[in-house]
């Protein structure tokens, strides 16, 4: 691959959605205060759950620990709709099939709550309904999506069996559930976060919460030394903020996918490849400064493993051009996705012991509608009307398969990581470390992560994580230091950027 083809993807990563949104400016909190509710984290499920329970009646405080809407929201693919990969045959399976359609329905709710709110106040946010499809390549997909058919038949959900679907893709069969959508979900937030606070609601960015006093009114304190208190709390952070010894870095894993824009014919419909043997593809339309452009994704891998993180962008780029003509790529980005045990996403009471105290995540792919769907959960709970679904959501559950099989490889992947890359010299002095370039060095007989930037200043900090010791390894494709064990990440400061760390990676002299 040559160096010209190389520049045609931007230097730097940046979220289309991001860029494309404006923000107001928000303070971060600097007293004591109280409410009825506070809810951490600023995506869609903490955004939607405040707005929802502000017209409740509620005082509601929203914060985030960095800039609202700058977290996994604003860095999906933003496909509204309750077909989340293949699913619905093993979840039918390992349940039933009464557990499988009230999933189904529950997130097929939420995409009419989602199109209720922009079609009633007019929003503009690029809300377009589209079937969402499933395809296979090969005969080893094929014969996955004929056992998902069958579970749709099932179910009764809305589907159309295909022969092709409008690229150059040699497909075996497909699948299409009718009546799904895609928008601009920064666009439709930010009519809910304005709504919110012109109700009374009160939002602080960069307010970072470091613990919490359990009881009747949960105490929350801030890196800044505030203090929150309020009646129900709702953990609405991508990995939560507050554990209470529920150890969710054992039940969950981290992984990381990458988006390309790619200029190219506008197509009809929302589509994900099935195929296990080979690299996973999801493609919508987009209209870009009004021009028509595709978002491509895939690619996903375990946080921090893998190869070269921005070869995953390349080989993206490269299907865009062999398979769409694509020649120009404005925007790349990357996303986290949190994967429960058994798939479905963790939202209710964080333990029996803390009814004030609610959690919402492991969401996959799929945080529009299950982020929705959580929201709408979460306020039911405050609210004391709690409904026979969200049993099957209840953080506390523990399906024996196949949450077992998934607890004991995710954990013991964690320990095998934890004692190899402690053994693993430092490849790098610190003097190899070109412009723009970061990776792990030995300073002092002792290793480090160091990165110099453009200009030419160099960046060293240590590479234990500061969750549970494991070394953290350089993501090339978007400048950061990313834990293989558990999916923490901390920009090349050391800050942190996604938990389960708390605390940043420790700044190191050259």
């Amino acid at each position: 691959m040559t160096n010209e083809h190389l520049s045609q993807l931007p230097e730097d990563p940046s979220s289309y959605w991001i860029a494309s949104t404006s923000f107001s400016n928000t303070e971060p909190l600097q007293e004591n205060v109280e409410a009825d509710v506070v809810v951490v984290g600023a995506g869609i499920t903490g955004i939607t759950a405040a707005y929802l329970l502000v017209h409740e009646g509620f005082d509601v405080i929203l914060l985030d620990a960095d800039k609202v809407l700058h977290g996994t929201t604003g860095h999906t693919t933003a496909k509204i709709t309750a077909q989340h990969d293949l699913f619905y045959h093993e979840l039918i399976k390992h349940t039933s099939i009464d557990k499988a359609r009230t999933y189904y329905n529950v997130n097929e709710e939420a995409k009419k709550f989602i199109e209720t709110i922009v079609r009633t106040h007019k929003i503009d946010c690029g809300f377009e309904t589209q079937d969402a499809v499933l395809y296979a390549t090969s005969s080893q997909g094929a014969t996955a999506l004929q056992k998902e058919i069958k579970a749709y038949e099932a179910l009764g959900i809305p589907h159309e069996r295909l022969s092709e679907v409008p690229f150059n893709e040699p497909v075996q069969t497909a699948l299409a559930m009718m009546g799904q959508a895609q928008f601009h979900p920064l666009h439709y937030l930010t009519f809910l976060l304005e709504a919110f606070k012109k109700r009374g609601g009160r939002v602080y960015e960069n307010t970072t919460i470091t613990g919490m006093v359990e009881g009747d009114r949960p105490v929350l304190e801030t890196r800044q030394g505030n203090y929150l208190i309020s009646d129900f709390v709702l953990s609405c952070t991508h990995f939560p903020f507050y554990d209470a010894n529920n150890y969710y870095f054992t039940k969950m894993h981290a992984e990381r996918s990458y988006v390309i824009a790619a200029k190219a014919p506008n197509i009809q419909g929302m589509y994900l490849s099935v195929d296990t043997a080979l690299p996973k593809r999801s493609i919508r339309s987009a209209t870009i400064d009004g021009d028509n452009y595709l978002l491509i994704g895939g690619e996903s891998h375990k946080t921090g493993q893998g190869k070269d993180q921005f070869d995953h962008y390349k080989a993206l780029q490269s299907y865009a051009e062999h398979v769409f003509s694509a020649t120009e790529f404005p925007y790349r980005w990357s996303a986290q996705d949190l994967y429960t045990l058994d798939n479905i996403p963790y939202v209710g009471v964080l333990t029996d012991n803390e009814p004030n105290t609610f959690v919402a995540t492991g969401y996959r792919k799929w945080g529009m509608t299950s982020g929705t769907a959580a929201a709408i959960m979460l306020k039911n709970y405050v609210v004391g009307n709690e409904t026979e679904e969200m049993a099957l959501f209840d953080p506390n559950r523990f399906l024996i398969n196949p949450s077992l099989k998934h607890f004991l490889k995710h954990n013991s992947d964690a320990t095998m990581r934890f004692f190899t890359d402690k053994l693993k010299p430092a490849p790098k002095k610190i003097d190899d470390i070109g412009v723009g370039e970061g990776g792990i060095v030995s300073v002092n007989g002792r290793r480090a992560g160091a990165y110099r930037d453009k200009n030419g200043d160099m960046h060293v900090v240590d590479t234990t994580c500061t969750h549970l010791g494991c070394e953290v390894h350089w993501n090339n494709g978007d400048r950061t230091w990313d834990c293989p064990c558990h999916g923490s990440r901390y920009d090349v400061n050391g800050h942190v950027i996604e938990g389960p760390a708390n605390e940043p990676l420790k700044p190191l002299p050259e």
